[in-house]
């Protein structure tokens, strides 16, 4: 394709369509742009421009990433960590990277081509385990804890990695000199960047932040980024490790989360860019040829990467059902592998075909480990007696602990919300069984003398042992909302007149959760807000009475007049670009509107979803105007309503006619 504003539209619509494809199937969006490399590149519809160009843009998505991965890097994390970071994290790497050396040392291939093999394999995907993790809500767990330390580690291999492929791109012979050579200018340039750079770089900071210039703050960012990024590459050094050097010296600077901010949306399109050239590799005829050496790799991946995990967690002595957990989540290949793989197939230190058969082999590891992770519970309780041992243990002490017990409150969920919620109750009279999934937790509230036990509150198993059938309340103490419905559907079948009190962070799902069976609904952000304008108005002087009265009127109309918000620029870009985030939005009647002489009540309103929660008129306000009112010219309607639903009402509002 010649001409490069064709091939940019392209490349955005493949990528737009496929991103949003696999986030509709819950899948990591980086999988969405290797499908479109794959699909635009040479080897299928031919779409990629000839030329390194395209390739050289790549890089500096690799640059942003490891200058990410340096920003969340934190000494005191690690220092925390030190024991699984370099203890099992080394071990599970080290074993993995002698059994995939000695697998491709039997293979035939090439020294230098084993090595960078043996490296890309050995690492896992930090962005999706970690995020897999997130919503299973199995980061604070043991096997989380391991996983994410493991993790660690290998994004500080990264580094070392990336200087032992750099060296290997030399002739054969001087190779493991230019290594030596190479290590000892990481060491050298590191200890003076790190010692020179971060007391110049903090005071540098503390300047451009003085002169309130979001642009000037953004442009040292970048210039600091590409600069110490330039410097590594002129010592025949990586990119990377420069970018990465970056991240950690700012990271040490006061404005840690402004820069990450900044510098998000670089990292995002140019990482997008960086996966659609790994995907501009794979040929899908080589890929097919080779389908059943790309299946026996697979395999072989999948199972050393997990015996490598198992071995070293059982050798430092964690648990059988931990370190099996470990094992399935570690064993899919990881996105840092590809910028391994890239800098290797630039310098063709890997043969064309085992490279086809490595690639297309972690392409489809990476699809699998959603799934692998959601079938972790099942092939765990199948491998492990343990865990079967444990679960019943827990379920017999929950039993015990529940058995005789009547009219009591179920607390789901042991974190500060639970626990001040359970000593309230207590402080009642009322008796509190609480369930918890993290053992530490579990732990302490127990020699605390507190009624906290181990359990799963999303299975039916464990709230039946709790006796739900017994229980006068059900109280969900985290904001979960996919868990909540989850519990919710299990207490609807076990006992439908079970009042449960949800908690929630906004009103987004306030509705879908009261739908699936809440008694009560209590979000944070409307709580929070109620408070302040409750001891506001005390402090103002208005009686006590009048302000709790205030306060029954919200709660009973379901918050309606604080739900909703006008969103900003400084509003957090997750939550209020969010399609079902309801919000509101003002509408100022005019006299060619043909809303204007309507009456409220006309409005067709539910059509599209949106509510009239005020009237405005001549500053006067007026909450929940009655269906009669007849709409004049300059009032002010306050919608509330998803984006879309907004935008339809606006359209109907402001076409002319009647």
């Amino acid at each position: 394709m010649t001409n490069t504003l064709e091939f940019i539209l392209l490349l955005l619509i493949f990528a737009a369509l496929n991103v949003a494809l696999f986030r509709a199937l819950r899948l990591p969006a980086m999988l969405g742009y290797l499908l479109t490399g794959i699909l635009i590149g040479p080897h299928a519809a031919g779409l990629v421009p000839p030329g390194e160009g395209t390739r050289n843009l790549a890089d500096f998505g690799v640059v942003f990433l490891m200058f990410t991965i340096g920003l969340e890097f934190s000494l005191p994390q690690l220092v925390a960590m030190q024991r699984t970071v370099f203890g099992l994290g080394s071990a599970q790497m080290g074993i993995c990277f002698l059994l995939v050396l000695g697998l491709g040392y039997e293979s035939g291939v090439p020294l230098q081509g084993d090595i960078v093999m043996a490296g890309t394999l050995s690492l896992s995907s930090t962005a999706i385990i970690s995020r897999l993790l997130a919503e299973r809500a199995e980061l604070k767990s043991d096997h989380g804890k391991r996983i994410m330390g493991m993790m660690l580690f290998q994004d500080l291999a990264v580094v070392p990695l990336l200087v032992l492929v750099s060296a290997m791109a030399q002739p054969h012979i001087a190779w493991p000199t230019l290594m030596l050579q190479a290590g000892l200018k990481a060491v050298l340039l590191l200890a003076l960047l790190l010692g020179v750079g971060k007391r110049w770089l903090r005071s540098w900071f503390h300047w451009v932040a003085r002169q309130k210039s979001s642009e000037l703050f953004l442009l040292n960012v970048l210039w600091v980024v590409l600069l110490l990024a330039w410097l590594t590459q002129m010592a025949g050094l990586s990119l990377a490790l420069g970018a990465f050097v970056s991240g950690v010296l700012l990271a040490e600077t006061d404005y840690r989360y402004q820069v990450e901010d900044y510098i998000k949306p670089f990292r995002d399109v140019l990482l997008g860019l960086f996966f659609i050239t790994i995907g501009t590799l794979l040929n899908l005829h080589e890929v097919a040829r080779e389908l059943p050496w790309v299946v026996l790799v697979l395999l072989s991946l999948l199972i050393l990467k997990g015996l490598a995990t198992y071995l070293s967690a059982r050798l430092l002595g964690e648990q059988d059902s931990v370190a099996w957990r470990s094992a399935l989540a570690m064993a899919p290949a990881g996105e840092f592998g590809f910028v391994l793989l890239s800098q290797a197939d630039t310098w063709h230190l890997v043969p064309t075909a085992p490279l086809q058969i490595v690639l297309a082999a972690m392409l489809i590891s990476m699809v699998l480990a959603p799934f692998i992770i959601m079938m972790s519970d099942r092939i765990v309780l199948f491998v492990c007696r343990d865990e079967w041992a444990l679960r019943a243990v827990a379920l017999h002490q929950l039993s015990a602990r529940s058995y005789g017990t009547k009219r009591h409150v179920i607390v789901c969920g042991y974190g500060r919300s639970g626990q001040n919620v359970a000593r309230l109750l207590e402080q009642e009279g009322i008796t509190v069984i609480a369930l918890d999934r993290d053992p530490q937790r579990v732990r302490a509230g127990s020699d605390a003398g507190e009624t906290v036990v181990f359990g799963d509150a999303g299975r039916e198993e464990v709230l039946i042992a709790a006796g739900i059938q017994r229980a006068s309340a059900l109280i969900i103490s985290f904001s979960d909302t996919a868990l909540s419905l989850a519990i919710l559907a299990l207490v609807r079948n076990l006992k439908p007149d079970l009042p449960v009190i949800v908690r929630t962070h906004d009103d987004g799902d306030l509705d879908r959760i009261k739908e699936a069976g809440a008694a009560e609904v209590v979000p944070e952000i409307l709580e929070g807000s109620l408070m302040l304008a409750s001891h506001t108005l005390l402090e103002l002087g208005t009686p006590l009475a009048r302000v709790l009265k205030r306060i029954r009127q919200i709660r009973a109309a379901r918050y309606q007049l604080m739900r909703g918000f006008f969103p900003g620029l400084t509003d957090d870009s997750t939550e209020s670009m969010r399609p079902d985030q309801p919000r509101l939005q003002p509408l100022t009647v005019t006299k060619s509107d043909r809303a204007c002489g309507r009456m409220v009540g006309e409005l067709p309103l539910s059509n599209w979803g949106t509510e009239l929660t005020m009237l405005r008129r001549k500053g006067i306000q007026g909450l929940r105007p009655d269906p009669d009112t007849r709409l004049e010219a300059g009032d002010i309607l306050i919608l509330l309503g998803t984006p879309e639903a907004l935008s339809q009402a606006e359209s109907w509002f402001t076409r002319s006619g009647s």
